[in-house]
């Protein structure tokens, strides 16, 4: 309780948020305790942006939480709002980070247009509202994309029964969903004979998790359930290989020409079947032996599983899915067809900074004697600072601390920056 209450006067003071803005907002008078799936695309090129519609699905129980119904920390490339038609009051807004924003910064992206499919998920309101997309820019301005209106009565929301496959909780107790991280974990590459090792690998996975801080502090705050759809194949694809696999989510290494990154081409499956479960993240593991992963914040998070650094790589990627951390290496290669990050503008991401804003960040954990920029010298190996290179540029984005698990795999864990980020997200969900 104690440990609880630091947080929140963290939250409160050393990253200066209102009161007003973590009062509950009042999930009664908007919401019916049920979550509404909003399918849709996000297509366009290095130039464009624009939202094509998709189908309404009701879900089940409203999984998140009824006290931070908007997006207080202000994270995420996108923002989607739903405002009340009659008040004209955001009641519901989230911020979230997809593949396509990064395929926008690659080359194919200057002379190709494509579409990436995506869902939103929110609490069904009690009365009219529209649904506004807005895309941060690279001047840190946040564009409006589209205005849609949603009638909870409409006829057109498709009420479906849900398909309901086998399901076994790994952590937590499966209940006080609204007040804690719901992840479903789902199976990609296993077959029907595999159910126990997708189980197994689970349980190792989470078990990883909760060795590192700051989850260890945090284990009862989570539920993870596991929901098992079986491939018809072992494995996945490796496309840059020749190698081709059947299996439920079409999971893929070879994203954007990096043999590592790891993504699922069927979205919409993913959707689907996460929906067996109330959930808030998605993880999803995928039977290979090959290093990589990927992570995608408030989108989905996939790691494999049988690589020497599988458990290592499922904490990192869910520190961009979950927590929405930077990376802060800046000597791997990328798909990154031009600099990633403005220099002229301070990232939101909670672990990185250009210093244009140095104060927003984590100026306050940095000791009075600790230069700033600081060298990357022995003398400061576990100080933290500001030291140069991060955000996959070595030059004008600077990092918390020499080493973090958000920079290398043989990190002892996360910094205290990173830790502190991660206890700000999942104190969100109470």
């Amino acid at each position: 309780m104690i440990r609880n209450l630091y947080y929140l006067l963290f939250i409160f003071f050393v990253f200066g948020m209102s009161v007003n803005q973590v009062v509950a907002s009042d999930f009664d008078t908007f919401f019916k305790d049920k979550t509404v799936r909003f399918d849709y695309q996000l297509c366009g090129n290095v130039d464009t942006t624009f939202v094509v519609s998709g189908d309404y699905y009701t879900e089940g129980n409203w999984a998140g939480s009824r006290q931070h119904l908007t997006n207080e920390l202000h994270y995420g490339n996108y923002i989607i709002e739903l405002v009340d038609s009659s008040s004209q009051k955001v009641i519901y807004s989230t911020g979230f980070s997809p593949l396509f924003q990064e395929w926008k910064s690659t080359a194919e992206a200057k002379i190709l247009t494509r579409a990436f499919s995506y869902a939103f998920r929110f609490p069904m309101p009690k009365n009219s509202a529209v649904i506004r997309f807005k895309e941060r820019r690279f001047d840190g301005s946040k564009q409006l994309l589209s205005q849609i209106t949603f009638n909870p009565n409409s006829y057109f929301i498709i009420q479906e029964e849900l398909k309901q496959y086998k399901t076994e909780l790994i952590w937590g107790t499966g209940e006080d969903i609204s007040s804690k991280v719901d992840v479903v974990m789902l199976a990609d590459g296993y077959t029907q004979r595999e159910y126990k090792k997708f189980i197994d690998d689970s349980h190792r996975m989470v078990k990883a998790l909760f060795k590192m801080a700051p989850y260890d502090q945090y284990k009862d705050h989570f539920n993870f359930i596991a929901v098992f759809n079986p491939s018809q194949e072992s494995g996945c694809d490796i496309s840059g290989e020749h190698v081709y696999k059947n299996t439920t989510y079409g999971s893929s290494f070879y994203t954007f020409d990096i043999s590592r990154y790891l993504t699922a081409r069927d979205m919409r499956k993913v959707y689907q079947d996460a929906a067996t479960v109330p959930y808030d993240q998605i993880y999803v593991l995928v039977n290979t032996k090959r290093y990589g992963g990927g992570g995608f914040y408030n989108s989905i998070n996939l790691t494999s599983v049988d690589h020497p650094l599988s458990e290592e790589v499922f904490i990192h990627e869910f520190g961009h899915g979950f927590a929405g951390l930077a990376d802060e290496y800046y000597t791997s290669s990328t798909a990154f067809d031009e600099q990633y990050y403005n220099l002229k503008v301070e990232p939101w991401e909670p672990n990185i900074t250009t210093l244009v804003d140095f104060d927003s960040k984590w100026a306050k954990l940095v000791a009075p004697k600790t230069p700033i920029p600081t060298p990357r010298i022995k003398k400061y190996n576990h100080t933290i600072g500001a030291f140069e290179g991060g955000g996959y540029m070595s030059k004008g984005i600077f990092s918390p601390r020499q080493d973090c698990r958000m920079k290398t795999n043989t990190s002892k864990g996360f910094c205290k920056v990173c830790q502190e980020s991660i206890a700000r997200v999942i104190m969100q969900h109470q």
